[in-house]
């Protein structure tokens, strides 16, 4: 795969103005776009079009978390969209799972369409030990992701979000068919932020992601266009 075919540009914006800014400026330059609740809940579907309608691709990013039938509404929705990939969270259960893979299915079936890739979320890249526990799940990080990794892989879902942190111990638990997307994601030269479990882009790359989600370390960056191509150069470089 091409290097910058790898790079998920996150719009985390919070106009269709600015969104449409960053297609023409990172178009070229990047593999994907992603939209995010942010972005998604201010302007809405129309702005999946502006990235479909560049030819890109579009990775829509809402983390579907409800009961199966909600979610499989949901997905036929963001399906008619022509997102290519969308995101679910895994602790949603093996029946949600099922429902928001057999919706884009069916749903690209009948608008004829290439079927959107469903992506699970494990555990957020802002999340640790003491805030699992906070949240009543005393079971170590790496069991918790594991469990999750394996529910999600074990109902034949399409991809799976992963931190670069929990790469180690379950890329080899991930069949090879299935997409490996790292957000968390820190060039040694960008600031950390609010991320807990980061990695360089090379060092997730050789621990078995396929596809990098990168925001601030290019928006924040003062010359966004050279950040990519310094972040293309540590991918080559791995």
């Amino acid at each position: 795969m091409v290097a910058k075919d790898r790079i998920i540009f996150a719009l985390d914006v919070g106009t269709i103005k600015e969104a449409h800014e960053w297609v023409k400026l990172l178009g070229t330059q990047v593999g994907w776009f992603k939209v995010g609740l942010e972005l998604f809940s201010a302007e809405g579907p129309a702005v999946v079009g502006i990235i479909k309608e560049s030819g890109l691709r579009c990775f829509l990013d809402l983390k579907f978390h409800d009961i199966p039938n909600t979610v499989y509404g949901a997905v036929r929705s963001a399906t008619k969209l022509r997102a290519d990939m969308m995101t679910i969270h895994i602790s949603g259960g093996a029946d949600m799972i099922r429902a928001a893979l057999k919706a884009a299915q069916e749903e690209a079936l009948s608008c004829g369409i290439s079927t959107p890739k469903i992506i699970g979320v494990s555990m957020l890249t802002s999340l640790n030990q003491e805030d699992l526990g906070d949240m009543g799940i005393h079971r170590p990080v790496k069991d918790h992701v594991k469990s999750m990794v394996a529910l999600a892989c074990k109902n034949s879902i399409d991809g799976i979000v992963c931190s670069p942190a929990d790469l180690a111990f379950v890329r080899a638990h991930i069949p090879a068919r299935t997409t490996v997307i790292t957000p968390g994601i820190r060039p040694d030269w960008a600031s950390k932020g609010d991320q807990k479990r980061i990695a360089s882009p090379q060092a997730a790359i050789r621990a078995g992601a396929d596809l990098l989600v990168i925001g601030r370390p290019i928006s924040q960056a003062d010359d966004p266009v050279e950040a990519v191509k310094r972040i293309v150069g540590e991918i080559d470089s791995r």
